[in-house]
């Protein structure tokens, strides 16, 4: 049996990464791409319920988008799996339905939103600045996918020396493997592997983390 998880809530922020609908719709253009995006609805359930938790108990919320500027002219060099075919769908491209995050999630005008075009939340963002003037020195982390987008984050956010929290029943990947061993990797070194009742019990006490299980 694995050790309880204590999941902090003061100078604590949630970071959804990358929740949009590209992820998750077979019609947009990573399925059209020829990516299965259908395994990467198991993490939609897992980050409702942080979400919501996270409002209930005061905890800043913080999302992120990976977005392309207009032109793709940030698409990079080194671009990873069906790149041509992403590149001439102009996957993920700003102004573009596709880059919304669901609507599930609840997003308010006033929510924070760190638009990013690389896997990491950190590089190239505002993400630093906002969590250093807010105080936050914890980040529970969840979204898509595991091995991509939320490991870079947790690996920046490990190496700045946040306390770090994955969740794991709140992630999801394209292979049971590569969400396995990312999952693995953070917990090795990183941060500290968590499920959406850790974060209950944290946030809320023991009877919102019975209900979360």
């Amino acid at each position: 049996m694995s050790e309880p998880v204590s999941i902090p809530l003061k100078d604590t922020a949630l970071v959804v990464v990358d929740m949009q609908r590209a992820f998750f719709n077979e019609t947009d253009s990573l399925g059209r791409a020829g990516l299965d995006v259908t395994p990467l609805r198991a993490a939609i359930p897992g980050s409702i319920k942080l979400v919501e938790m996270a409002r209930k108990a005061g905890v800043p919320v913080i999302f992120t988008k990976y977005v392309y500027m207009p032109g793709m002219v940030d698409f990079g060099a080194n671009r990873g799996a069906k790149a041509e075919d992403r590149m001439a769908q102009k996957s993920l491209a700003h102004g573009t339905d596709e880059v919304e995050i669901i609507p599930e999630l609840g997003v308010k005008p006033d929510d924070i939103v760190i638009e990013k075009s690389r896997p990491s939340s950190f590089y190239g963002t505002r993400l630093e600045p906002v969590l250093t003037s807010m105080g936050i020195r914890n980040l529970v982390i969840c979204g898509v996918t595991t091995n991509i987008c939320v490991e870079s984050t947790a690996r920046d956010a490990g190496q700045r020396d946040y306390g770090t929290f994955v969740v794991s029943d709140a992630v999801a990947e394209f292979t049971k493997e590569r969400n396995h061993y990312a999952l693995f990797g953070i917990g090795w070194v990183f941060g500290t592997i968590a499920t959406c009742a850790d974060v209950a019990k944290g946030w809320l006490g023991e009877d919102a983390a019975a209900a979360a299980e």
